[in-house]
């Protein structure tokens, strides 16, 4: 699925909220990594459960990460 680059600064800033906020992660690391590490890595695995509203010429679309 294609992102927009805003779409993915937004997903990525969102889930590194959550991460900071002391939810867990949802990828293994094998070091001490912030939370926007986290995400980033999260999102480049495609395992964020995320989605993202669209709309284009009056349609709405849900386009889910997983």
């Amino acid at each position: 699925m294609y992102f927009t680059k805003y779409e993915i600064t937004r997903i990525i800033s969102a889930r590194a909220e959550q991460l900071a906020w002391g939810a867990p992660p949802l990828v293994k690391t094998e070091y001490d990594s912030t939370a926007y590490s986290l995400a980033k890595e999260e999102f480049d695995k495609g395992v964020i459960p995320l989605a993202v509203l669209r709309t284009k010429n009056g349609v709405k679309e849900i386009v889910s990460l997983k």
